[in-house]
């Protein structure tokens, strides 16, 4: 009898390992640590828009939205994807590649989290919101498709991923501003190498699951790649001496961040220079933190 016990409660631990809860599941599908990433990018624009003038209640609603409305995106995004994200060993598991999860459950979740986003954004000003809908609209339903048609899907990509900092702005001042429009640009160009790196490492899964969004040479990564990264890099210096020029950033964080983009640079080169595996994980780590290090460097000097 007792062994007939411990059978069975094995069997019902094995059930509960093999079954995440409901908020796990919710969580995958929002892809939590993508999401709070962004939301950082938008507080951060948030508090230099606001030059220290801003409430915790303006700043926690911000986050808040802009959390939704990523989740939603992120989710219809494996919905769009969910027969091609089971050939990827790093998205087999997620709730509707493994079948855990109904594709309706899982839209309907998206959906709520988008008018809810929505709404929470609506409450700083109508373009806030607007913003927010088009980085919805953007990343799920064109970027998303296109990544099995063209490389292109990283450019389409980088718009979403730019405007969370943007949208933070926008939410103080209400308009387009030249900080806004300078810190999308450090945003959008900074995800091309960022992205690059990534691929690479994933080059072998993307072709498995039919992506292209790394540009090929005879079935082989093109080489261009790490070449146009360093150029997007350079890019991002005309965007920060902006931010100098236009006095929203002081001389001591011009400093900074022209030897943070000489850092990124040098990343660049040396993936440029060896095309291995080492070089691309150092230029992405290094990309992780540059947009966040960069930004608080912009607040504190």
């Amino acid at each position: 009898m007792n062994i007939e016990q411990n059978r069975t409660s094995e069997r019902v631990e094995a059930v509960a390992v093999k079954r995440p809860s409901l908020l796990s599941e919710l969580l995958a599908l929002s892809k939590v640590r993508l999401s709070l990433t962004v939301v950082m990018s938008s507080v951060l624009g948030l508090l230099l828009a606001s030059n220290g003038n801003f409430s915790f209640t303006s700043m926690i609603l911000l986050a808040l939205g802009g959390f939704l409305i990523t989740a939603a995106a992120n989710t219809m995004n494996q919905v769009l994807e969910k027969d091609f994200d089971k050939f990827m060993s790093r998205t087999a598991d997620r709730p509707l590649a493994a079948n855990r999860m109904k594709v309706a459950d899982a839209v309907l979740f998206g959906g709520l989290a988008c008018l809810v986003g929505t709404i929470i954004l609506a409450t700083f000003n109508p373009l806030t919101a607007v913003l927010g809908v088009l980085s919805f609209i953007l990343y799920s339903y064109v970027y998303t498709p296109l990544k099995r048609y063209s490389p292109a899907a990283v450019a389409i990509g980088a718009i979403p991923g730019a405007l969370p900092v943007l949208i933070g702005c926008t939410a103080v001042e209400g308009s387009l501003s030249w900080l806004a429009v300078c810190l999308f640009f450090i945003q959008f160009f900074w995800q091309f190498p960022h992205f690059w790196s990534i691929g690479f490492l994933g080059f072998e899964d993307y072709k498995k699951a039919g992506f292209k969004l790394i540009p090929e040479n005879d079935g082989e990564i093109d080489r261009s790649i790490s070449l146009n990264g360093m150029i997007y890099i350079g890019l991002i210096i005309p965007a920060i001496y902006g931010l100098f020029r236009l006095d929203y950033i002081s001389l001591s964080s011009l400093v900074v961040g022209l030897l943070m983009t000489l850092g990124f640079l040098y990343m660049a080169y040396n993936f440029d220079r060896n095309f291995d595996r080492k070089s691309a994980l150092q230029l992405m780590f290094f990309s992780f933190f540059f947009i966040p290090v960069l930004l608080i460097s912009f607040l504190i000097f």
